[in-house]
């Protein structure tokens, strides 16, 4: 998988080093010899990774990268901060500013190489979500997330078997207001997962009666948890074990004894991170509800229908299926009379009555203005067909539809029913058939179900 990954630094041996190495694994790479360079190519070339160094002039690795998260062009790209300083104090300091890791000079190369394939990874996919939330954006179906969401109340899983490092855990993470419960061993933990939703699983890789990379990769399997980050609690000397867990699906790892301001600042990242991609899911969801849904009523539209039918009539099973054309009879007297707003009162009245008098796998849908459509999917004989049909029509007849103050308007509807096999006729010809019965329907008084049945055209 290659990707655009931006160096940082002031020494040029060190970018020449990092470029070199990320070039044979065929990463695009682009330089910038301090903070002010890095933060015009990071909106200019919008890279996949940042590798920032911490001490250069001018302006340190730690401001740039503050800079880099509080700009909605860039917040998104995972930084990695590279540095000579190895205390936890300078660790904490660049995590607190929002880089995704710390790495300490020289840099192993295994670990490096881990790093960047899973924050590219994780990168890619958020921005597969990003590009489908800018376009809700444009159309004005979402509105703008870029403030940084709080991590309180998020609900923490930690799987440790030893209870003075998982009191240690809880401890520090309920200081940001996350809550925060545990399972003594992994069985435990599928257990829990499976009946409650998590924001952030805390593993431990020194689980004494099992393997804890089994859980690693069963987690990652679950339907429930599988976009749950991951973070590692590991002995140091285990980095192959960590490394594994990387390969695995886990997004990040804090070694022990753990540091609690460091486990909070990993948590923080990685919580927030799930927090934007479960927004840009949620916007990417309103935006498909809208586009296949009538705001008036909230039944499927007519692209929906017409995609639902195709399904159904492609199918070759031979199950009958009925389509009913309903148009809402002498509604253009009702808007004249009442206007407009008490039309669209009875519109969703009439939906209403249609959704509660059909089966839960047969489709309503707005064809449009007052008509609506409904596909029966199994429906059996055409007889049976015409009685669905009647049921609805009587249905909508025993609305009660008080109009305007004191003032009862009658609702009834015309039905046109065509009944066929499901390989025996194209969508565009059933409707067809039962638009013609609708008009004969209406033809013949209103307020009346008349049927034909479709032609075995394809």
């Amino acid at each position: 998988m290659t990707a655009r990954i931006l160096i940082v630094d002031d020494v040029p041996a060190n970018t020449r080093l990092l470029a070199a190495k990320l070039s044979a694994e065929y990463y695009q790479v682009n330089t910038a010899r301090d903070g002010f360079e890095a933060l015009t190519s990071a909106k200019a070339w919008q890279p996949d990774l940042v590798l920032l160094d911490i001490m250069m002039p001018g302006m340190d690795g730690y401001e740039c990268c503050r800079l880099l998260k509080d700009d909605p062009t860039t917040l998104h790209i995972p930084v990695v901060m590279v540095t000579a300083l190895g205390e936890p104090g300078e660790r904490l300091r660049g995590l607190e500013a929002g880089a995704d890791d710390f790495l300490t000079k020289p840099v192993e190369y295994d670990t490096l190489m881990t790093r960047v394939r899973s924050l590219v990874r994780l990168k890619r996919l958020l921005d597969e979500w990003r590009a489908r939330g800018d376009t809700a954006r444009a159309l004005g179906l979402a509105t703008d997330h870029a403030i940084i969401p709080s991590v309180g109340g998020a609900r923490i899983l930690v799987v440790d078997d030893w209870e003075q490092n998982t009191r240690i855990v809880r401890d520090a993470l309920t200081e940001d207001g996350m809550i925060a419960t545990s399972a003594p061993n992994g069985t435990e933990a599928i257990r829990m997962a499976a009946s409650d939703r998590f924001d952030l699983i805390v593993v431990s890789l020194t689980l004494a009666n099992e393997d804890p990379l089994k859980l690693v990769a069963a987690l990652r399997a679950s339907d429930t948890t599988h976009e749950a980050p991951l973070l590692l609690m590991a002995d140091p000397t285990g980095k192959d074990r960590i490394l594994r867990g990387f390969e695995l699906g886990a997004n990040d790892w804090v070694v022990q004894p753990i540091d609690p301001h460091e486990l909070r600042a990993r948590a923080r990242n990685q919580i927030r991170r799930k927090f934007y991609q479960d927004r840009l899911r949620s916007d990417l969801g309103t935006v498909l509800e809208l586009a296949l849904t009538d705001p008036l009523t909230g039944l499927y539209n007519q692209r929906y229908l017409h995609r639902h039918l195709s399904g159904l009539l492609g199918t070759g099973q031979g199950c009958q299926v009925a389509v009913l054309m309903i148009d809402v009879d002498h509604f253009k007297s009702v808007n004249d009379r009442f206007g407009h707003a008490t039309g669209d009162r009875a519109l969703r009245l009439i939906a209403d009555s249609l959704r509660l008098n059909t089966r839960v796998f047969d489709l309503v849908a707005r064809y449009g203005g007052e008509e609506f459509i409904v596909v029966m999917p199994g429906a059996g004989t055409a007889e049976a067909c015409a009685a669905a049909a009647e049921r609805l029509r009587l249905a909508v007849e025993d609305i009660e539809f008080i109009a305007t103050s004191g003032v009862r308007a009658p609702l009834t509807v015309s039905v046109g029913v065509a009944c066929t096999s499901a390989d025996a006729a194209a969508p565009d010809v059933l409707l067809k058939v039962a638009d013609t019965a609708l008009y004969e329907a209406k033809r013949k008084g209103r307020n009346r179900v008349e049927s034909a049945r479709a032609a075995a055209t394809t």
